[in-house]
């Protein structure tokens, strides 16, 4: 069977994909890389969304109604006042920790992320990756796409181990930006280089840019 074959099988150890609506929220903080759309299910933070704009965030919010199956549950703001219907309050609180531990990730008091994690979005051998890359690559340091791949035991799947990051549903928090090439290059990366070469600057990874 082929790693792209593995890719589309489920692992039996993942139990029976979840076809119920689930209720979730979602906000766009301001961060140093752009707004960021975060939304989280009752289970926890389930996709991070770079560059989320209006129009991206419609976008978004429009295809995790579809794929969630069910709109998103009303976040009214603290200071509103408004009657609008709360939040379901656990993917309330999971949105609010996430938001928290996000803002405190770029003011760089926090170097881990300590969340719950919705792992619907991603299935198979691109799971099993994420999930190592998240246990087992911490802050400030860096893995090659081959390193990785030998880490799950498949030796042969460096690309696609590339087509994992790619796919990651919970960028930043499940840290694809740590991900590089072998022999030194920084490697590609779905919310561009400049945010990639952001993100690993404000781990030391890289130096600051000058301006």
């Amino acid at each position: 069977m082929t790693i792209a074959e593995r890719q589309t099988q489920r692992d039996p150890h993942e139990g029976p994909e979840r076809r119920d609506a689930r209720a979730w929220a979602w906000a766009v903080p301001a961060t140093p890389i752009g707004p960021l759309l975060l939304a989280a299910t009752d289970e926890g933070l389930v996709q991070v969304v770079f560059h989320a704009a209006e129009k991206t965030a419609a976008e978004a919010v429009a295809r995790l109604t579809r794929r969630l199956g069910t709109e998103p549950t009303p976040v009214p703001s603290p200071a509103s006042g408004t009657a609008t219907a709360p939040a379901a309050p656990r993917c309330a609180e999971h949105l609010a920790e996430a938001i928290r531990q996000v803002e405190s990730y770029f003011a760089e008091d926090a170097k881990a992320f300590t969340l719950s994690l919705d792992w619907s979005l991603t299935t198979g051998f691109n799971r099993r990756v994420l999930r190592e890359l998240a246990a087992h690559v911490p802050y400030g340091t860096v893995v090659g796409y081959q390193d990785l791949a030998d880490r799950v035991g498949e030796p042969g799947a460096a690309r696609a181990v590339g087509v994992a990051m790619g796919s990651n549903p919970l960028p930043v928090v499940v840290p694809c930006h740590r991900v590089v090439e072998s022999g030194g290059g920084i490697g590609g990366f779905g919310g561009g280089l400049e945010t990639k070469r952001s993100l690993l600057a404000l781990e030391g990874v890289l130096p600051q840019p000058l301006f």
